[in-house]
């Protein structure tokens, strides 16, 4: 079956036009002026902005963590992705301690396969550097894994110092890259063991105990050891200005630094700890919300190329399962919901606010990811011979964001009450109509993509 997208404004990050897509077998085949073809289904998208598909380079689906599991699985999650525009998510395969690369990268598949509606891919985390681990980081690549991750906190998922220079120089081999958790654990935990023996214990002092500083040292820390080791990282979710500072100094000696924020650190700030009981602990996620100044800083960074994506760290809970903490704010199981609403908020706050351009915006989310993680040009891109992943936005009507409204399982959203400029009209998954105002009409869709090595310089 053939579709024929007529008259949209095609958006790229070198620049938009209106053009007609031709859409056949999954892939789009023709871009240009004034197409035909007798045989095609002729959508007319006039006065609609058509992106490339998004990508959603860190979500976390059907993850146990915290005494419980992420409220989202890859069904819930995935129908939110799609929904949200987001055609593919990058996903993190966790192996516990004790359990090998191939275990975890299976498990994941099993939660995965034939049940999310966006395409996906994983990554894999490292959270136990052991000979075996260390033997089957070619099989990764060969199953289409190239890209890692790794922490500088939570003790279940450490390895350490040593051995994350000993990861990093491992991946420089296959020509893999590493992404890392930037916090320092230690003063975490004597921050947390001070509040508490102070009788601190309300959601309030979550960001007390992980300032921006020890973010800070701990981006400054892992770039001095990927200097060393010679090897291109990325600090995953960077919220302040003062974690930009070290990649900036990083930059000016030379090294290759990739960066991704998240758009609850643009578009929220700690007073929200400040809110009482279980309102306060919705907001829980680490590293912390930080402050107003940090959110125009990320933005400016945004518009000036220091940050190449925007991910959402999609990690949902319900609010039953945030009350476990009430009485403890170490309990809080943390992480936002995110990933439906991310297109939304980066175009009403980044595009139509003029902070970054529409094409700026297809870049962050859609090219830079596809080519920093290895899906580049099948993914990411509309351009004749790429998967027809196409959002079709419509930038005139203003709304607002409700819980109420949301496909995912999580029961509340971080951005209640949100105003947005725009809506989805369609998303088209591998040239497939998959969502039709608001309205995901195919739940299964998705498919596992492998991934080659990174692209982007």
């Amino acid at each position: 079956m053939k579709t024929l997208l007529k008259n949209g404004t095609v958006v790229t990050p070198g620049g938009s036009r209106v053009a007609d897509v031709l859409i056949c077998n999954e892939k789009i085949v023709r871009i240009g002026e004034h197409l035909e073809s007798p045989d095609a289904n002729v959508v007319d998208v006039s006065g609609k902005l058509l992106f490339p598909g998004f990508i959603d380079a860190h979500t976390h689906f059907d993850l146990d963590v915290c005494n419980t599991t992420t409220a989202d699985d890859f069904h819930t999650g995935g129908r939110a992705a799609l929904r949200g525009g987001t055609t593919m998510v990058i996903d993190f395969a966790c192996p516990n301690k004790g359990e090998t690369l191939q275990y975890g990268l299976d498990l994941w598949h099993k939660k995965a396969d034939g049940r999310t509606a966006c395409d996906y891919g994983f990554h894999m985390t490292i959270d136990d550097w052991t000979p075996e681990n260390i033997r089957q980081i070619p099989q990764m690549f060969e199953q289409g894994v190239t890209s890692f991750k790794m922490y500088l906190t939570y003790p279940a998922m450490m390895i350490g110092d040593e051995n994350i220079f000993r990861a990093l120089q491992e991946l420089k081999k296959y020509g893999g890259i590493a992404g890392v958790h930037c916090e320092n654990a230690g003063v975490i935990d004597a921050l947390i063991a001070e509040n508490k023996e102070a009788g601190n214990l309300g959601p309030d002092t979550h960001p007390k105990c992980r300032p921006d500083v020890l973010e800070a040292e701990a981006v400054g820390r892992l770039l001095k050891m990927a200097y060393v080791a010679d090897v291109p990282v990325v600090v995953v979710h960077l919220t302040c200005e003062a974690a930009l500072k070290e990649v900036e100094a990083a930059r000016a000696r030379g090294q290759k630094v990739y960066v991704e924020t998240c758009p609850h650190y643009l578009t929220l700030d700690d007073s929200n700890y400040d809110k009482p009981g279980l309102e306060g602990a919705k907001y829980v996620c680490a590293p912390p919300l930080r402050k107003p100044a940090d959110e125009e800083c990320l933005w400016k960074a945004l518009a000036n190329g220091e940050i190449q994506t925007i991910s959402t760290d999609h990690c949902s809970f319900t609010t039953q399962q945030k009350k476990a903490g009430l009485g403890d704010f170490t309990k809080i199981p943390g992480g936002l919901p995110g990933v439906e609403t991310r297109g939304l908020l980066i175009y009403t706050y980044g595009v139509a606010a003029g902070r970054i351009t529409k094409e700026q915006m297809a870049a962050l989310l859609s090219e830079n990811p596809a080519k920093l993680y290895g899906a580049y040009p099948r993914k990411g891109v509309l351009a004749e011979g790429s998967d027809a992943d196409i959002v079709v936005y419509d930038p005139a009507p203003e709304a607002f964001i409700h819980a109420a409204d949301s496909v995912g399982a999580a029961d509340y959203t971080p951005f209640e009450g949100f105003r947005v400029q725009g809506r989805i009209d369609q998303v088209y998954l591998r040239g497939r109509l998959s969502v039709e105002n608001g309205r995901v009409l195919e739940e299964n869709g998705g498919i596992y993509i492998p991934r080659g090595k990174s692209s982007l310089t």
